[in-house]
């Protein structure tokens, strides 16, 4: 790989980094290990071809163009941590793989039966993530910090709002909506 190439990848992990969290190589090596799946296995529950799966993995493409795939990862990322700490069987996350898979990628802006915990409520980070993934959905993090910066003056709120949910880490922003709350 040559100095531009790796330059391209690295930008690309960066942007992967502020759009998802992290590196897509290492969340989606995270899933695989996680829920015990191999990269073709996680290619077909997420929508996507092989080869587009292993340019993500690897850097040479930054972003997940459908937001229905986004979502998916975002249900199998809440079922690897489940199945992570034990609250979640072999068998059980199997089965909600296929539903992940056969999912449009529904929001839990509208439906809450996909997200609910035992509770019935949607947990924090879902929703936390939902609301960064339809920020993401409609504009980069530059973009999305650069109208945080023209609001800042006249709109603080709304502007930390979209640095926290549009460009932040899902941690961050979690404390964001937690401190937000009631």
């Amino acid at each position: 790989m040559d100095a531009t190439q790796q330059d391209a990848t690295a930008r690309a992990r960066e942007l992967q980094r502020s759009w998802y969290g992290e590196p897509l190589g290492a969340l989606f090596r995270r899933l695989i290990d996680d829920l015990g799946l191999n990269q073709a296995r996680l290619a077909a529950v997420l929508g996507l071809s092989a080869p587009m799966l292993s340019q993500l993995m690897s850097g040479q493409r930054a972003k997940i163009g459908n937001p229905a795939v986004v979502q998916r990862v975002q249900a199998l990322q809440e079922l690897s941590s489940q199945a992570a700490d034990g609250r979640v069987s072999a068998a059980e996350a199997a089965e909600r793989m296929e539903e992940i898979k056969k999912s449009a990628g529904g929001s839990v802006l509208n439906s809450t039966q996909s997200t609910a915990t035992s509770t019935g409520a949607p947990t924090v980070r879902r929703v936390v993530r939902e609301i960064q993934s339809l920020l993401r959905s409609v504009a980069a993090a530059g973009d999305i910090i650069e109208a945080a910066d023209s609001l800042a003056p006249t709109h603080p709120e709304l502007a930390e709002f979209l640095r926290v949910y549009g460009a932040g880490r899902t941690a961050d922003a979690v404390a964001h909506y937690e401190a937000h709350q009631s």
